[in-house]
């Protein structure tokens, strides 16, 4: 069985990178054109898998030149196709980036094959999500499919993880299932309601998760670090110091690596520790997929970067 089984989305992503992210109606000339594998399924199953967790990836491709890149791609980075489904009328989903100097970026999904990765489809594949230690899910895939994931995985008291992204309401009842939510600053405001713009608002947004029933919220802040709040309190976790080049995938990469420390054991606050790690590395380098690191690149940043423990908050 699985470390860590991830229910998600795979696409390429074509990227550009620009001096400046445009304004509404204005167009800005960019850099060449780069295609990479992408996705925030894709992204984490294989962060999760490079810091060394054993990974199932439960997704839905075209029939189609994408699918097939995609396909190749997913099986010379280590992972099992076996739950990779194909769906012959959608195309693959592509996502559409815009990266600016200082590393924020704008993107556009085509999900295609990722809106039809249906609940139905999940019936094979239950020991998988039942067998794991830990479940991990977003939002590029359908609600109901979401749900039925969590719905499985927490009958088998599997750790379940959702980062709700990209950010959309969610049914009452989801919340319950989760033991760990992990919006950013916008999703958290989109889904709260609360205007999150740093510490003292995500502390506030956090318990708002947990009021609904979550187990656990992580509030991430990008280079103020996260919030995390759990029945026992609220912690504030720094972030790493990064020069960033491109914060695409900083989150997936972050996502991915604490599925994988849980999954090995590790506690909340150690867990958090690798997830901050990989998603400041993440964000020195361009690209998706291409930016998240393996466990030796890890291990080495963590060496050279002493970690500040976190500070419980009020």
């Amino acid at each position: 069985m699985p470390d860590v089984t991830v229910v998600g989305s795979a696409n390429l992503d074509f990227v550009v990178s620009v001096d400046r992210l445009p304004a509404p109606g204005e167009t800005v000339l960019g850099g060449d054109l780069v295609i990479a594998h992408g996705g925030k399924g894709a992204n984490q199953a294989l962060a999760a898998s490079r810091a060394g967790a054993s990974v199932a990836f439960i997704a839905k491709l075209g029939r189609d030149g994408h699918g097939d890149e995609i396909r190749r791609h997913l099986l010379a980075s280590g992972l099992s196709l076996d739950a990779v489904l194909e769906d012959p009328a959608a195309p693959t989903g592509v996502a559409f980036i815009v990266v600016e100097a200082g590393g924020r970026n704008q993107i556009v999904v085509a999900p295609g094959s990722n809106l039809r990765l249906s609940r139905g489809d999940l019936e094979p594949f239950i020991f998988l999500l039942q067998g794991c230690r830990v479940l991990l899910t977003q939002l590029e895939t359908p609600m109901e499919t979401v749900a039925a994931a969590l719905d499985q995985a927490r009958r088998a008291h599997v750790v379940t993880i959702l980062n709700p992204a990209p950010a959309r309401p969610l049914p009452p009842g989801l919340y319950p299932l989760l033991d760990y939510v992990t919006p950013n600053e916008t999703e958290a405001t989109a889904l709260s309601g609360i205007q999150v713009t740093g510490v003292p608002s995500a502390r506030e947004a956090a318990w708002w998760f947990l009021e609904r029933g979550c187990q656990g919220a992580i509030v991430t802040l990008g280079e103020a670090g996260a919030v995390l709040a759990t029945r026992g309190g609220h912690w504030h976790c720094p972030a790493f110091p990064v020069d960033a080049v491109d914060s695409t995938a900083a989150g997936d990469a972050f996502n991915g690596v604490l599925a994988a420390g849980l999954a090995q054991g590790r506690p909340i606050e150690e867990a958090l520790r690798w997830a901050s790690a990989a998603g400041a590395l993440a964000c020195t380098r361009r690209g998706a997929q291409e930016s998240i690191p393996d466990r030796s690149e890890l291990e080495a940043f963590l060496a050279s970067h002493p970690w500040q423990a976190p500070a419980q908050i009020r």
